[in-house]
C-alpha cells in the first residue's frame, strides 16, 4: 500500500513538472516570408489587425533613464491621483523605494481613491510582510498573482513579469524598472542598475489599463470599467503607439511573432538592448537573414555585472553565428543593463517587459509598447549610442578565444535552455 502511494505521489509531481516546464502552444518553428518593410503601411496593418491591438494616434512617450529620473514621476502620478491607481509588477522588493511606493499607495487609498496592486507571488518574494500589511490596513486592493492554489499547480511557471502603473487612466508608466533598490540613482556603480522606464500620456493608455485588467481578472474575477478607469482621453501628441501584450492562457506566441515580425521588415538597422539574451534557432536565422540582406544588427547584453550567470552562459553560447555574420555585440560595463528596447530602422521602438528568450516568449505574461515615430526611435537611438559607449564589443575571434570552463558551462546551461 505505501508503494503505491508513494508510486502515485512520485507521478503526480512528474505530472506537475512535466506541464510547469513545458509550454501548451505550439511553438513558432517557420521563417515568416518578407512581404513589406517597416515603412510599408502594411506593416502598421499587421501589427495592429494580426497582431495585437490597433495602433492609436495621438500619443506623448516620455522615455525615463534610470531610477533618478524614473521614479519620482511614477510616485508623483500616484500622489496626484483621483479616481483610480492599477499597478502591476514582477518585481517588488523591501527597501527605501518599496517603502515609499508602499505610503503613496496608502496615503490614495486612505484618501478614497480606489487602488488595486498585482504584484508576481515569485517576484514578490523578498517583500516586507509591513508593507503589504500597511497597504491592506489603508484599503489597497493587493493580489498576487499565481500564488500557489490546488487548483494553479499546472501554472506556477507561468509569472506575470508586466510593469504597468496607470493613475486616473489617463496616465501610464511601463518599461523594465522593478520596485527594488538596485534600480534607484542613476546607474553610476554596480549597486544601481542601467534600466528605462516610459511616461505614457494619450489614447494607448487605455490600452495599457486594458492589459492590466487582463490579469487583474484573471487572479480576481472581478472586472473593473467605468470612467475612474477608462475616461475619455484627449490628444497628448502626434505618435502612433500600442500596447502588446501575451501570456500563456491567451496567445503566447504573439509576443514572439511580434519581435519576428519587426525583424523580417527590418531594411536598414536593428538596435537590440537586450538584458537576457537568449535567441533560439529560428530567432538567430532570422537576425542572420537580416544581415544577409544589409541589415546593421546592433546588440547590447550585460557584460561582467549581471544578475544571472545562468542566463549570461547561455547567451554567449548562441552568438558564434550571429558574430559571424556581421552582427556587433557589446558587453555594458558599468552595472548590470536591464534594458528591454527593440529599435528597427529608426521608426519602431518595441518597449516594456520583454526579453530576448523563451521566458518571455512563451512562458511569461509580458507587456510592451510599441511606438511607431521617427523622432521617438531617433531619440532612442541615441540613448543606445550612449550605451554602446559605455560598452565593450565582443567579435568572433574573442568568442572563439573565450575559456574551456566558459564553454562547458555553456554547454550545461542548453539543458535549461527552454526555461531561460
Amino acid at each position: 500500500m505505501f508503494t503505491v502511494l508513494l508510486t502515485a505521489l512520485a507521478t503526480g509531481v512528474l505530472v506537475l513538472l512535466a506541464l510547469n516546464f513545458t509550454a501548451g502552444e505550439k511553438k513558432v518553428q517557420q521563417q515568416l516570408p518578407r512581404l513589406y518593410q517597416t515603412a510599408s503601411p502594411q506593416f502598421e496593418r499587421a501589427l495592429g489587425s494580426l497582431l495585437g491591438p490597433a495602433l492609436v494616434d495621438g500619443n506623448e512617450v516620455t522615455e525615463l533613464l534610470n531610477g533618478d529620473q524614473i521614479f519620482p514621476p511614477m510616485l508623483a502620478a500616484i500622489s496626484a491621483a483621483q479616481k483610480s491607481i492599477t499597478f502591476e509588477t514582477y518585481i517588488y522588493w523591501s527597501g527605501d523605494i518599496g517603502k515609499r511606493f508602499a505610503d503613496a499607495l496608502s496615503e490614495r487609498a486612505r484618501a478614497g481613491v480606489p487602488v488595486h496592486v498585482l504584484i508576481d507571488w515569485v517576484g514578490s518574494a523578498k517583500i516586507e510582510e509591513s508593507y503589504l500589511s500597511e497597504m491592506k490596513a489603508a484599503g489597497v486592493q493587493i493580489e498576487k498573482f499565481h500564488k500557489p492554489h490546488w487548483y494553479n499547480l499546472a501554472r506556477l511557471n507561468n509569472r506575470t513579469h508586466r510593469k504597468l502603473l496607470v493613475v486616473d487612466g489617463q496616465v501610464g508608466f511601463t518599461g523594465g524598472v522593478g520596485i527594488a533598490p538596485a534600480w534607484t540613482g542613476d546607474a553610476r556603480d554596480p549597486d544601481h542598475w542601467r534600466d528605462s522606464h516610459y511616461l505614457v500620456r494619450g489614447p494607448a493608455v487605455a490600452q495599457m489599463q486594458a492589459t492590466f485588467l487582463d490579469n487583474w481578472l484573471k487572479v480576481t474575477g472581478k472586472v473593473l470599467h467605468g470612467e475612474a478607469y477608462f475616461p475619455h482621453i484627449a490628444s497628448a501628441g502626434g505618435q502612433k503607439a500600442q500596447m502588446f501584450s501575451s501570456s500563456p492562457s491567451s496567445g503566447s506566441e504573439s509576443m514572439q511573432l511580434m519581435v519576428y515580425l519587426a525583424i523580417t521588415a527590418a531594411e536598414r538597422s536593428l538596435d537590440l538592448s537586450a538584458a537576457y539574451f537568449v535567441p533560439d534557432a529560428l530567432t538567430r536565422k532570422l537576425l542572420m537573414g537580416a544581415l544577409a540582406r544589409g541589415v546593421r544588427v546592433r546588440i547590447v547584453t550585460p557584460g561582467e555585472h549581471t544578475d544571472t550567470e545562468t542566463v549570461k552562459a547561455a547567451s554567449r553560447a548562441t552568438w558564434g553565428e550571429l558574430l559571424k555574420a556581421g552582427a556587433e555585440i557589446y558587453e555594458y560595463q558599468p552595472t548590470m543593463y536591464h534594458c528591454k528596447v527593440m529599435i528597427v530602422d529608426e521608426l519602431l521602438v518595441s518597449v516594456g517587459s520583454t526579453n530576448f528568450d523563451n521566458r518571455s516568449f512563451r512562458l511569461n505574461d509580458e507587456a510592451n509598447l510599441n511606438v511607431l515615430d521617427g523622432a521617438f526611435a531617433l531619440r532612442q537611438s541615441k540613448v543606445f549610442e550612449g550605451d554602446i559607449q559605455r560598452s565593450r564589443r565582443v567579435t568572433y575571434d574573442d568568442w572563439l578565444e573565450r575559456p574551456w570552463r566558459e564553454r562547458l558551462t555553456e554547454k550545461m546551461t542548453a539543458l535549461l535552455r527552454s526555461q531561460l
